[in-house]
């Protein structure tokens, strides 16, 4: 770490941060490392079934955080998580692309009006508050190059995508009509420790990690020549918070990634190394899936790394070792 990266996140110490989604997965990891950082942690989380909310999440750092189990989408409660705060790490939302084309009235409950009543809220009560939105690469769709930069067009595939898009439009209608400190962070496939293992249908990292632990045979959709990036948690966390203190991120979206595409058959083969245990194998594609399947992805991340000096740190192999090491150990909280 950089001796300027150090000094920005020594800025944390004593500062007042929201993170709404909180007791998910990485808003849990993040609220860890800002306690670590010395920071002020409040959480806001609905706690929406299947969602990825678990107390379990910040069980260790409870006693020195602020947990609300309430819904931003009501504006009373918006009003209060926002005032005072300096940074807010806005991470509420459902991440699920099947979810949201089997019901996108949900979907559109859980990723537009949320963030609408945490915005209003902002600018009616607390204009100086840093918000970090955190978007997702499926506001992209299919490719048309690789890797995909910012200034890629976004055409997403399934209706998730769509509201996460406009949810990080609605961010910057807020930074340039009313002077909101807005940034968004366009994350890719993330996994580590605290992610949601009781179903597959928030990523298929952690649906591969389940079944691997459990000696299962890991299924693998199409050919499993799909190449993807992945971005352990902690350098997730790290890139969050780097947004969260630099003012030059300010108004602007960047992409996350690793530099290091490999293929979804790949990564199965890996989790079976890593878990010690279980087989995978490759069946078509079903066919609620294939309408929304967006072929290879992997990002550039010239951009953040240039103006906020990020670059991911941990290796898939090692990532992946932490993770299971970590579901070893407490499995019975993840499990069911």
């Amino acid at each position: 770490m950089s001796s300027e990266v150090g000094d920005l996140l020594a800025g944390y110490r004593g500062r007042r941060t929201l993170i709404t989604g909180g007791l998910g997965f990485i808003g849990s990891n993040l609220a860890h490392r800002l306690v670590e950082l010395g920071g002020r942690v409040t959480i806001v989380d609905a706690l929406v079934p299947d969602q990825g909310g678990n107390p379990y999440n910040v069980h260790e750092i409870a006693d020195q955080i602020l947990i609300r189990v309430a819904d931003l989408r009501s504006e009373e409660v918006a009003r209060e998580a926002v005032q005072g705060q300096d940074v807010i790490f806005n991470l509420a939302g459902q991440v699920s692309h099947v979810d949201s084309m089997e019901n996108p009235r949900q979907d559109l409950e859980s990723n537009i009006l949320p963030h609408l009543s945490l915005l209003e809220a902002c600018r009616r009560h607390n204009r100086q508050a840093v918000i970090v939105y955190a978007g997702t690469r499926g506001q992209f769709g299919r490719p048309q190059y690789l890797p995909v930069d910012e200034s890629h067009p976004q055409r997403p595939l399934d209706i998730n995508g769509v509201h996460k898009m406009a949810a990080e439009h609605y961010h910057f209608v807020y930074h340039h009509a009313y002077g909101l400190r807005i940034c968004s962070l366009r994350l890719t496939n993330t996994y580590g420790p605290r992610m949601l293992m009781k179903h597959g249908r928030h990523g298929f990292i952690s649906w591969f990690l389940r079944q691997a632990a459990d000696d299962e045979t890991i299924v693998v959709f199409g050919d499993g020549r799909q190449l993807r990036d992945f971005n352990y948690v902690d350098d997730v966390v790290g890139a969050l918070l780097l947004a969260g203190a630099s003012p030059a991120a300010e108004g602007q979206a960047f992409n996350l990634g690793s530099g290091q595409p490999v293929s979804v058959g790949q990564i199965a083969q890996m989790v079976v190394e890593a878990c010690g245990r279980g087989r995978w194998d490759l069946v078509p594609y079903p066919e609620d899936r294939r309408p929304i399947e967006i072929g290879d992805y992997y990002a550039e991340t010239n951009k953040i790394a240039a103006t906020l000096g990020w670059h991911p740190a941990v290796g898939l192999r090692q990532g992946l070792l932490e993770t299971v090491r970590f579901f070893a150990a407490h499995r019975q909280h993840y499990w069911s």
